[in-house]
């Protein structure tokens, strides 16, 4: 089979791309002028210059393929610009949905994420629950507005949609939120904690790759939603098995919240000033998802795809050590 493959220089992408090797598909990734397109060329994937806002590009990339699996969102709790958001994470994820409609595409895996789900009624929550109506940050605003795109468009025009919900995701290569708090932890660079009573369901980056392709591979799945994630850990928890397994000590002061709460409102309002990231990711969207927590419940994946979770514990090994070809 021909895929194509949106987002597959990120992280997640980057490890599919990985998984896929050992299969005999066909990869065909749609990527900018900007990225580093090396990893891709070693992998000999067909590479197709464009974006999501390009529909030409998107066209292009799908004609002749059997599936499509689309990765590419704006994950992040800050950017100079937000407009950025609604253009990738919404718009983007419509024209890819409306592209795999009009070049025949048999299936698309869409990758959303649990925080489209806000904080739902049920504890911990699945795939059936209604989302909560308050979302805590732009990215998971307009992941959800995406989502609910790509939705109507299965009610309505038989789009043959299957979509993942990763948890917090873990792993070697990670230079996002979660990446860049233990790379600080065990760098100690990192003045105090917060929040280090929330709550939240992690997952190995390597076992959302491996639902992805399940989810690719498994027969009569159209419609089907799959939480991707187990372990449970707070994030003092996981700041000490960061530092367990690096062998540094934790910062000796936990920050109440309120400070934390305005440690991050000035930092944020700077950022916003300057154009430059708040440091130690001091952004008042992260403080939001950290106060607010969630608790996922990802089963449904284990069962009926068959996926095996791998350790919170080995993530952060992977991290700490940058295994990322493993």
């Amino acid at each position: 089979m021909t895929i194509f493959i949106t987002g597959a220089t990120g992280f997640i992408g980057k490890q599919l791309i990985l998984a896929f090797s050992e299969k005999s598909h066909a990869l065909r990734c749609l990527v900018r002028k900007t990225s580093d397109i090396d990893f891709l060329k070693k992998q000999r994937c067909e590479l197709i210059f464009g974006d999501v806002s390009d529909m030409p590009s998107l066209q292009k990339g799908m004609n002749g393929c059997d599936s499509v699996i689309n990765l590419a969102n704006v994950y992040s709790m800050w950017e100079p610009d937000p407009s950025i958001y609604y253009k990738v994470n919404v718009e983007g994820t419509r024209n890819v949905m409306t592209a795999a409609l009009e070049t025949g595409i048999k299936k698309i895996i869409h990758i959303s994420s649990v925080v489209i789900f806000g904080k739902p009624d049920e504890c911990p929550f699945s795939e059936e629950c209604k989302p909560g109506s308050k979302k805590y940050s732009e990215y998971a605003k307009t992941k959800y507005e995406g989502d609910k795109i790509a939705w109507e468009l299965y009610e309505k025009n038989k789009l043959p949609l299957v979509v993942l919900y990763p948890a917090a995701v873990l792993g070697p290569g990670d230079n996002k939120a979660t990446g860049q708090y233990i790379q600080l932890l065990k760098q100690r660079k990192l003045p105090a904690l917060a929040y280090t009573n929330s709550v939240m369901t992690w997952v190995h980056v390597k076992d959302v790759a491996d639902a992805i392709i399940r989810a690719f591979e498994k027969d009569g799945n159209i419609g089907k939603k799959y939480i991707v994630g187990k372990e449970i850990l707070s994030i003092g928890e996981l700041s000490k098995m960061v530092v367990e397994i690096s062998g540094v000590p934790l910062p000796k002061i936990i920050m109440p919240n309120w400070m934390a709460w305005i440690c991050a409102y000035m930092l944020t309002t700077l950022a916003n000033m300057t154009k430059k990231p708040p440091m130690w990711g001091m952004v008042l969207d992260q403080i939001r998802n950290m106060k607010a927590g969630f608790m996922a419940d990802g089963c449904k994946a284990e069962k009926e795809l068959g996926i095996q979770y791998r350790t919170v514990k080995l993530a952060i090994k992977e991290m700490l050590n940058n295994h990322i070809h493993d």
